[in-house]
């Protein structure tokens, strides 16, 4: 090929690059493909560049990665989808390489352009491919090989798709693990193309064989194919076919199926309510009950379910501690209080603090289901009980949901019970959990009332804008802006505001960076004439401070405080009376960060 050649020069540059030493060059080359096709034509590309290619997968691996990435997204460049065959070659190849990552963008790219391709080009050049990769000799070929069947069967002959079934039944009896695990994944998939009647015939048995596999990294991929296989019974077929297997993965040997198992039992839905995983084709529901009957969930699903709550392992304990509320919704109250609930008081006192800190997360999703009453009566011990864990994550997740509870028993009950552990907490050594406190005020503000607030909560609130840490005293200004929110302006003139300003002549200067910080927050909520009676003359008083901090925090807080007057006549003026004048004497501070942000602060006003 002559490189001088007009005609000949993109694929020759191309060429040069996939064979230069430097792998970013190559790895650039084949970023560029779609361009050089362009350049090329449609049919230059098919005969040309995509032999060449097919000719050069001997590379790199993120080279080979790029390239398999980019033939999934090439039909267009080689004429449209009635040429699309011609990218299964390379692909095929990429798709028995060494390299995991490699296959698995293989693959990818492959089941995106099988749906492109006649029933004539499947029967020619697919299935094929499919039959190659199956049979092949190394194990990689074969693992790639399970990805690809779900995606060909529904437009495959009937006598092909017999084949492809026998096929596939051969992968999941594979000798090399690997490939079963590679089957095991994606069975469910395959399960879901295959119709009801062959569902039953052959891909059950298939199911019933890998959850029984050897090795327990296949058994517990099958966790996921029997939800997707269920999904395709009636409830009656689900039971009779799965209810014992499920009773052997909840006492599997390994720990890693029961995990799987506690961790797939039950699945939060996209709407408000909890949806279903392993006990989606039996637990019970209106319509479902009739089917299986309640006493049939409670003596099987509620027996596998609490076996879960007190395995031996604290990684499938974790597991199902996070699945108690949305189990639970799905069973009568009796059930819950009989079987379930003795589960989470021996929970509550885990020896894992990770099982802690998952029940804590879900424990407040109880208390909807179970009403006021059985809340008080059973519930608020435990809440007690976990916000005084000795692990921070335990008491904060128990804060952090505590809204769920307090919208089924109130606030005043709530208040009685939980605020004084509540007020503890808001003084704990743990940072992040004083943050959590600060970040539940404004709503426990909010169903308090501000007297019970003030009385309570008023003084724990402002000792926050002193604290040690800087991100506890930022969310303490912000907390404020949400009270005055709550409350109204003329509450936070009288409780607030005089204390935070206050704060603007303490001898301790991280005291008056709060007050900047804090006035600066709760301005958006204030009205124009608090701003120019309170908060304006500190705000001219701490120009002249001594900490260069302070003075370019104060032209960032009069850059907020600008727009605020302006949208007020009254107060408008006071921008160029008193704001300008304050920001043209910081503009000539000796610091430069105060020069700085002065200079930016001025820029809307000059």
């Amino acid at each position: 090929m002559n490189p001088e050649s007009e005609e000949l020069y993109p694929i020759a540059i191309l060429i040069d690059e996939l064979r230069h030493d430097d792998v970013s060059l190559r790895l650039n080359a084949i970023k560029r493909l779609n361009t050089i096709a362009l350049a090329l034509g449609h049919q230059r590309t098919r005969e040309e560049l995509i032999p060449f290619l097919d000719e050069s997968i001997d590379d790199e691996d993120e080279v080979l990665l790029t390239l398999a990435g980019e033939l999934g997204e090439f039909t267009e460049y080689i004429g449209g989808p009635q040429f699309a065959h011609i990218l299964l070659q390379p692909l095929e190849n990429l798709a028995a390489v060494e390299e995991t990552m490699v296959r698995d963008k293989a693959v990818e790219s492959l089941n995106k352009i099988c749906p492109q391709l006649s029933q004539a080009q499947l029967e020619q050049y697919y299935i094929p491919l499919l039959k190659r990769l199956t049979l092949g000799d190394w194990f990689t070929s074969r693992t790639s090989a399970t990805g690809l069947y779900a995606c060909g069967y529904p437009l495959a002959s009937p006598a092909s798709q017999e084949d492809m079934r026998k096929s596939f039944g051969q992968l999941c009896a594979d000798d090399t693990p690997m490939v079963r695990r590679a089957a095991a994944t994606h069975l469910g998939a395959f399960a879901k193309k295959v119709g009801k009647e062959h569902l039953i015939s052959d891909i059950i048995p298939l199911f019933n064989k890998l959850a029984q596999d050897e090795q327990d990294s296949v058994r517990l991929l099958t966790v996921t194919d029997l939800v997707a296989i269920a999904e395709e019974l009636s409830p009656e077929e689900s039971k009779a076919y799965f209810l014992q297997t499920l009773k052997s993965m909840v006492a599997d040997k390994s720990w890693r199926v029961r995990y799987m198992i506690a961790d797939n039992f039950v699945k939060a839905s996209p709407w408000d309510s909890y949806g279903l995983e392993i006990a989606a084709f039996l637990i019970i529901n209106e319509q479902l009950s009739k089917a299986v009957g309640e006493e049939f969930t409670r003596e099987d699903l509620v027996v596998a379910f609490v076996r879960l709550l007190k395995d031996n392992e604290a990684e499938v304990r974790t597991a199902a501690s996070g699945q108690v509320p949305g189990f639970s919704e799905l069973i009568d109250k009796d059930t819950i209080l009989n079987y379930i609930l003795p589960c989470v008081r021996d929970l509550v006192t885990d020896t894992s603090q990770h099982v802690r800190a998952a029940l804590a997360m879900q424990i407040s999703g109880l208390a909807p289901i179970l009403g006021k009453e059985a809340t008080t009566e059973h519930l608020l011990p435990l809440f007690l009980q976990l916000l005084k864990d000795e692990f921070p994550d335990v008491r904060l997740n128990i804060i952090s949901k505590l809204e769920t509870v307090n919208k089924v028993i109130g606030i005043e009950l709530l208040s009685q019970s939980l605020l004084p552990a509540i007020v503890e907490l808001a003084e704990d050594k743990q940072w992040r959990v004083r943050l959590a406190i600060i970040d539940y005020i404004p709503l426990l503000a909010t169903q308090l009332g501000v007297e019970f607030f003030d009385e309570k909560l008023g003084a724990l609130c402002m000792s926050w804008l002193g604290d040690s840490v800087f991100s506890i005293r930022e969310a303490a200004t912000v907390n404020l802006r949400k009270l005055t929110e709550v409350f109204g302006v003329d509450w936070a003139k009288q409780t607030i505001i005089p204390k935070v300003l206050a704060m603007g002549t303490h001898p301790n200067y991280l005291y008056r960076m709060t007050t900047i910080f804090a006035i600066t927050a709760m301005a958006p909520a204030v009205t124009p004439e608090v701003i120019r009676d309170y908060i304006l003359p500190t705000v001219t008083n701490l120009v002249s401070d001594p900490i260069p901090n302070i003075r370019f925090n104060v032209a960032k807080s009069i850059e907020a405080l600008i727009p605020v007057l302006m949208q007020n006549p009254d107060t408008a003026p006071l921008v160029d009376q008193q704001l300008k004048p304050a920001l043209i004497k910081l503009s000539e501070d000796s610091d430069n960060d105060v020069r700085f942000f002065s200079q930016k602060a001025l820029l809307p006003v000059q």
